[in-house]
């Protein structure tokens, strides 16, 4: 692996941030449950705990620490993000959006409590990760304006301009032949939207200067970018079993980076947007091994 890692001490790395987010997940749900009806919390708690990458976090925490940040209450703060995910996950798994039986080798929330309960529950996270974010800002400390700049930036990525933008240009587009430009601005938006507020995210709540900001900015455009062309490789060449999810974008009808560009091509063009990614982060005047690894790690790994 060509990172500021080795694969064994991203292996470590990834593991040791996964325990540390999951944690602040749980602390997340328990503070939220009160405020939810009983009779979503199931599906709520389902969503949110059902396993993943724990990326957006995770390279939330690892911009924060590059731009000189040292709370530990970064963890809190950066679990905002995975519930947002979460909620985009349960949504575009429901029989209306991608009609998906599978999330990562299990049933999908609605298969489990139903689309009634999915769909409220995941509508329920949008408000409860913004709060979150608010009240985790604060509890670091961070000043009013820094505090507001963050929930401005979780919003603008998850809504229309954003995720959401992207969840419905990804719906009108099923059964089109999409070209690049296209396929680009639906996957900058549904895809990386979030990844890139994660980085930025980090940057501000450490006080970053412009240029770092815009560094983070860069890199986080690049990989956002990055990790869906690898998703759709991962969806040419791997089986349903081996990614635990089901259906495919191809077998929806969707347009794909592999199917304009074929499998060998798509991987290049992933590769290039990492380098990119990495070369930003430079000129901004951050250096972080953490992230190096991680922009590699999205396009090489398995799942």
């Amino acid at each position: 692996m060509t990172s500021g890692l080795s694969e064994s001490d991203l292996k470590g790395f990834l593991g040791y941030e996964r325990e540390k987010v999951e944690d602040a997940l749980a602390q997340a749900l328990a503070a939220l449950g009160p405020r939810v009806p009983v009779e979503f919390r199931g599906a709520l708690e389902h969503g949110v705990t059902s396993g993943g990458k724990r990326l957006r976090p995770i390279l939330c925490v690892a911009a924060y620490r590059a731009a000189g940040g040292g709370h530990p209450g970064i963890y809190r703060l950066a679990v905002s993000l995975e519930m947002i995910h979460a909620y985009s996950l349960m949504h575009d798994d429901l029989p209306c959006m991608d009609d998906a039986d599978l999330r990562r080798g299990e049933p999908t929330t609605h298969k489990v409590h139903g689309q009634r309960s999915t769909t409220v529950a995941g509508a329920l996270l949008i408000p409860g990760a913004t709060l979150h974010a608010y009240e985790a800002a604060r509890a670091m400390g961070l000043p009013e304006a820094t505090r507001r700049e963050l929930v401005v930036e979780l919003s603008r990525a998850s809504g229309g301009g954003g995720m959401v933008g992207g969840q419905v240009l990804d719906l009108l587009g099923e059964g089109e032949d999409l070209q690049a430009p296209d396929l680009d601005d639906l996957h900058r938006r549904k895809t990386g939207a979030l990844l890139r507020a994660s980085l930025r995210m980090g940057g501000i709540a450490a006080g970053v200067p412009p240029e770092g900001l815009e560094g983070l900015d860069r890199y986080g455009a690049a990989i956002g970018l990055a990790f869906q062309i690898a998703d759709d490789v991962l969806d040419a060449t791997a089986s349903a079993k081996e990614l635990g999810k089901n259906p495919s974008d191809a077998d929806l009808g969707k347009s794909t980076y592999v199917s304009l560009f074929g499998v060998q091509e798509a991987g290049r063009k992933a590769g290039e947007l990492v380098s990119a990614g990495v070369t930003a982060l430079r000129e901004g005047g951050l250096e972080s091994r953490e992230l190096e690894a991680l922009a590699h790690y999205i396009v090489e790994r398995k799942r």
